[in-house]
């Protein structure tokens, strides 16, 4: 479709904006005739562009194959005495939910057993149903909530499931569409929050109650347990079900990164005294905390990123005597804890490189065993029945070799293969390095190169560069058959920059980029950029920039601040409009992150990055491609929308395609995700060589 016409569009709603303060404020309403027109024109622009090119086809065929490929690992969860699976390939879209034995599941041709087609239950109910997972009964398993979504996004309807009948329960437990959700208490009774009627919500859009829910009653009649306020992000509520070990918790959740436990005893709950930015879960008879911050207790202070351990029930009376599982270092930070029967798994980052440490208590002491595994790369651990097993699963991973899961077990370093990824391209001309950049205040930054062997430094490789930069969240390697062959095997380079704001170096890495400090991450993803062109990696005529949700603003406030290092950005469900940001859908909740808009303290520093803001007529911007999904209930597609609105009413070139469901993730089947790459590296292609 021309250009003309889109603006015509654009300029079309503009005469509508609300007072005028934003023009393409419009746009915001989702499923709206003429925002959905809109949609439609940009959509069909786009893909008439990128699909007309000779790269697209044989791309979109080779990574639907990918996709949809047989030989992917099967990722299972234990429920009673079978492991589950949830399964989409070119036969099965919407997805199978299935199960076989551990037995059959280390053969290399599992026999697996149908527990839901979704395909079919959506013909059958005329329903779009994206499948959205099962939490089920302990210990046997045969009765399960399933969360099912229309188009993918974050809000579910929960309906209780008899796998031995292969049907929903008649009059089982039953919740409509909304965030939230159910989790078992007994067999007769759940834990249930979600949206009860006017004022139940958060500012964010989640549950504010949680109440107890008897089977035979109806909802209305639950017991309320549980108020958090409205400003708050949300609550919910589990039981740990550990024999022996069994207890209710309820948590309130204050802001993303603060949060208050109590411990249910019959009517009455008793808080935890942890610190509100810490994590803290049982296991066993200990309680396990995870600081973000130093806490002084007890007379002794534990450092930010420290593991501490106690007697659970002893602290509840007040006892605080800790022990410390696990220091940080300048370099090394805690990237997870597994449980099994009888030990704690510690996933440490070394230099955004994993290491396993086991340990175990023995005789009421701890000790400790570093777990044989591979020095380079990603390691993932998953524990096959924390109550019941010490047995898990280890999956192997990196940029250059194929996914590997072994099945391992705790105090023994022995472990078999049971299930890879195929080589879906030959890694062989290719070689990864660890680079560092310097930021402007000095701090070194790291970052990882894909690129061939042969690759020479000229300055004229097509490259992009991925980052994230927020909600302590670490970037680590990983394989993937679309990178691989939609961009390494056509000659690209690709870069991971582990820049602040996320989680590589723990808490104190991700809190040196929040809310007023927010620039520093900018600063170190424009460090990398220019590190890269220092090294003649590559130049602003070849590089390109590529990022998600945070990582959408991330690329998108680059792109504003420094147009002239790059040619192309792939900005993805991103978030644009900072001034607007905490009044969309789950916006409120990232307060924590960003800070509050409408303190205009916080505006001050908020308005000098906030990409909506600072696009300009006068400046000249590389190339873009916003993509987003109407059905993304977590950040709005309003965003995009009107960032490509206002920066074509500017005069730039811009590309835009919205996926009608798919939520947050940006497509709900592989279907969808063959479209979204087959374009993304098409348009990235297109703009670098």
């Amino acid at each position: 479709m021309a250009t003309s016409v889109l603006l015509g569009l654009a300029a079309a709603g503009g005469a509508h904006a609300h007072g005028g303060a934003d023009a393409y404020q419009w746009l915001e309403e989702v499923g709206g005739d003429k925002p959905l027109a809109w949609v439609k024109a940009h959509n069909a622009a786009t893909q008439k562009e990128l699909e007309g090119r000779e790269q697209f086809a044989p791309m979109h065929a080779r990574l639907k194959t990918v996709l949809n490929s047989s030989e992917r690992i099967p990722y299972v969860s234990k429920n009673g005495d079978y492991y589950y699976n949830f399964w989409r390939d070119a036969t099965h879209v919407r997805g199978i939910w299935r199960r076989t034995t551990l037995a059959q599941f280390q053969l290399p041709e599992p026999a697996w057993e149908t527990v839901i087609d979704l395909d079919q239950l959506a013909r059958d109910e005329q329903e779009n149903w994206v499948w959205g997972g099962a939490s089920c009964l302990y210990p046997k398993g045969e009765r399960c909530l399933v969360s099912l979504s229309r188009g993918g996004g974050d809000a579910h309807v929960v309906r209780e499931y008899d796998i031995g009948q292969r049907s929903f329960v008649k009059d089982g437990f039953a919740l409509p569409e909304a965030k939230g959700g159910a989790s078992w208490i007994d067999q007769d009774t759940v834990f249930v929050s979600t949206d009860f009627g006017a004022g139940s919500l958060t500012s964010s859009g989640y549950p504010r109650i949680v109440k107890e829910w008897r089977r035979g009653t109806p909802l209305a009649q639950a017991r309320l347990l549980y108020e958090a306020k409205s400003e708050d992000l949300g609550v919910g509520a589990y039981r740990v079900v550990t024999p022996g070990y069994e207890h209710q918790f309820i948590e309130r959740q204050i802001g993303f990164y603060s949060s208050e436990l109590f411990l249910r005893n019959g009517d009455t709950l008793t808080q935890v005294a942890k610190p509100d930015d810490a994590n803290a879960y049982t296991v066993r008879d200990q309680l396990i905390i995870e600081l973000r911050s130093d806490w002084r207790v007890g007379g002794k202070t534990y450092p930010q990123g420290a593991l501490l351990a106690t007697d659970f029930l002893r602290f509840m009376k007040g006892e605080r005597v800790f022990e410390q599982l696990f220091t940080p270092t300048p370099t090394k930070s805690l990237d997870g804890v597994t449980a099994t029967r009888s030990a704690l798994l510690l996933n440490e980052l070394e230099n955004v490189k994993n290491r396993i440490v086991e340990l175990r208590r023995v005789d009421g002491k701890w000790q400790r065993r570093a777990v044989d595994a591979p020095a380079f790369g990603t390691l993932e651990l998953g524990a096959l029945d924390a109550t019941e097993s010490d047995q898990y699963f280890l999956t192997v991973t990196d940029f250059l070799n194929p996914t590997t899961m072994y099945l391992a077990q705790a105090g023994d370093n022995a472990r078999t293969a049971v299930k890879a990824l195929p080589a879906f391209f030959d890694a062989s001309p290719y070689a990864v390095k660890q680079f560092e950049a310097t930021s402007p205040d000095g701090v070194k930054v790291p970052y990882f190169v894909i690129m061939g062997k042969e690759t020479k430094l000229d300055g004229k490789n097509p490259t992009v560069l991925y980052g994230y930069g927020g909600f302590e969240v670490s970037l680590k390697p990983f394989y993937s058959g679309v990178t691989g062959e939609a961009w390494l095997k056509n000659g690209g380079v690709y870069v991971l920059a582990n820049i602040r704001g996320g989680g590589e170096f723990g808490p104190r890495w991700h809190q040196a980029a929040l809310k007023d400090q927010r620039q520093r991450a900018y600063d170190d993803f424009i460090a990398v950029a220019q590190d890269l062109i220092a090294r003649k990696v590559s130049s602003p005529r070849h590089l390109g920039i590529m990022g998600g949700s945070n990582g959408g603003l991330l690329v998108g406030a680059v792109m504003a601040q420094r147009p002239e290092l790059f040619n192309a950005v792939v900005c993805q469900v991103p978030l644009l409009d900072m001034q607007r940001y905490s009044k969309l859908l789950a916006g409120a909740s990232w307060m924590g992150e960003y800070g509050d808009p409408d303190d205009p303290a916080q505006w001050n520093y908020i308005s000098k990055y906030s990409p909506y803001h600072n696009v300009f007529k006068d400046k000249k911007y590389p190339r873009t491609l916003f993509t987003t999904s109407t059905r993304d209930d977590r950040v709005h597609p309003g965003h995009a929308r009107k960032m490509v609105a206002k920066m074509q009413e500017q005069g730039h070139d811009v590309l835009y395609w919205e996926n009608m469901e798919g939520g947050h993730a940006g497509a709900a089947n592989n279907d969808q995700q063959t479209q979204m790459w087959a374009l993304t590296y098409t348009f990235l292609l297109n703009q670098l060589k």
